[in-house]
C-alpha cells in the first residue's frame, strides 16, 4: 500500500532513507544508460543503503584495546627501570665492599711517617769545592752493590705544598735563618734546608729530618758543631713556630742513615756533611720539641 503521510509526518530516519533510495534509484539509472551506450565496464550496485562508514561501536572497541596496549607497555617500562635502579645500586655496593677488602688488606699499622727506603746514604754529600772537578753530588758515598739498584730507582715524587710542613729554620746562635724546602736533593739543597721525605712534620710526634750544606750554596749548617745543648732550634709553618731544643750531637759516617729514623716523640734532626772542606763524615745535631 502505497504511503500517503506527508513529509512533514516523517521521521528524520524515514527521510534519509527515502534520500538514500533516491539516490541509489538515480545511480542505477546512469549506470544502465552507460552500459547500454557501451561506455561503462559492467559492475555491480551495492544494494545496501548505508554509505561508507564505520560504526561507532567498533572504533569504541579499538580505542579500548589501544589504550590497554598502552598501559601494559607503561608498567613494563616502570619495571624495567626499578630492575635497572636496583641492578645499578647492588653493583655500588658490590664495588665498595671490594674496594673496602682491598685498602684493609694493605693497610699496615703505622702510627708516624718513615723515611723513604731508597735513603742508603745520609744526605748533602757531596765533593768539596776545592777540588779541581768542582763541587759535584758524591757518588762514591754509596756502597758499590746498591750503586745500580739506586740508579734505576726513579726519581722521588715531591709533595705538595701544606700549611703544616716546615717553611723556615731560624737558630740564633749560628745566625741560621733560611727557607725550608720538601726534598733533600742535589736540586733541593741548592735552594735551602731540605726536609727529608716522609720525616715528620714540625710538633708532630715522629722525627723532622733538616739538611743543609756547610760549604756551598750558602753555607747555611756551616756552624753546626757550635751548637750546645739547650740551644733553640725554631722551625715555621705557615701559621705556627715550634720550638726545639738541642740534646746532643753526633759525628757518624754517611751511610749511618739509622739517624733518620722516626722517633715516638716530637724531636729534629739536622745533618750536614762534615769538617768543613772535607766532607767525608756527616754531623748530626738532636733536639727536643721544648
Amino acid at each position: 500500500m502505497k504511503d500517503r503521510r506527508s513529509v512533514d509526518d516523517l521521521s528524520i530516519e524515514e527521510l534519509e532513507l527515502i534520500l538514500r533510495i533516491k539516490k541509489n534509484k538515480v545511480r542505477e539509472e546512469r549506470l544502465r544508460a552507460y552500459r547500454d551506450s557501451g561506455r561503462a565496464l559492467q559492475s555491480s550496485i551495492n544494494s545496501e543503503l548505508s554509505d561508507s562508514w564505520s560504526p561507532p561501536k567498533k572504533r569504541f572497541q579499538l580505542s579500548q584495546i589501544t589504550s590497554r596496549i598502552m598501559l601494559i607497555v607503561e608498567i613494563g617500562a616502570v619495571l624495567g627501570l626499578l630492575y635497572l635502579g636496583y641492578d645499578i645500586w647492588q653493583t655500588r655496593e658490590t664495588i665498595n665492599k671490594e674496594a673496602k677488602e682491598v685498602i684493609s688488606a694493605e693497610s699496615f699499622p703505622t702510627s708516624s711517617p718513615t723515611p723513604m727506603i731508597t735513603a742508603v746514604v745520609l744526605p748533602g754529600g757531596h765533593i768539596p769545592p776545592t777540588d779541581p772537578g768542582g763541587t759535584r753530588f758524591n757518588e762514591s758515598e754509596i756502597p758499590e752493590n746498591l750503586r745500580p739498584m739506586i740508579q734505576s730507582l726513579p726519581a722521588i715524587i715531591v709533595p705538595s705544598p701544606e700549611a703544616k710542613q716546615a717553611s723556615r729554620i731560624m737558630i740564633s746562635t749560628i745566625n741560621v735563618d733560611a727557607p725550608v724546602v720538601q726534598g733533600d736533593g742535589w736540586e733541593q739543597l741548592r735552594r735551602g734546608v731540605g726536609q727529608h721525605i716522609g720525616t715528620s712534620n714540625p710538633g708532630e710526634n715522629g722525627n723532622l729530618v733538616l739538611s743543609a750544606h756547610n760549604d756551598i750554596f750558602g753555607e747555611i749548617f756551616r756552624d753546626l758543631d757550635k751548637l750546645l745543648p739547650g740551644d733553640e732550634i725554631n722551625v715555621s709553618t705557615m701559621g705556627q713556630q715550634f720550638t726545639y731544643l738541642v740534646t746532643d750531637t753526633l759525628i757518624v759516617e754517611p751511610t749511618e742513615v739509622s739517624v733518620m729514623n722516626q722517633t715516638k716523640t716530637p724531636t729534629i734532626t739536622l745533618i750536614s756533611c762534615y769538617p768543613y772542606l772535607i766532607d767525608n763524615k756527616r754531623i748530626v745535631v738532636f733536639g727536643q720539641l721544648q
